[in-house]
């Protein structure tokens, strides 16, 4: 369920990310370009905290 949170979010703020930025830059937006970025960078951050070791005192069950 972690990993659809994350996945989400990532789609939302890659949007708002690739709005402003596209905004700033006076081209338009791409609601396909700004999907694969939001997941790629989702993507990315599962990928990160995969790779770093977790914390017993800190899991949450």
């Amino acid at each position: 369920m972690r990993y659809l949170v994350t996945l989400f979010w990532g789609f939302i703020l890659g949007h708002v990310a690739f709005y402003i930025g596209s905004a700033l830059e006076g081209n338009g937006y791409n609601f396909a370009y700004a999907s694969i970025l939001g997941l790629f960078t989702g993507l990315v951050v599962i990928g990160l905290t995969a790779m770093f070791p977790k914390d017993k005192k800190m899991e949450v069950k």
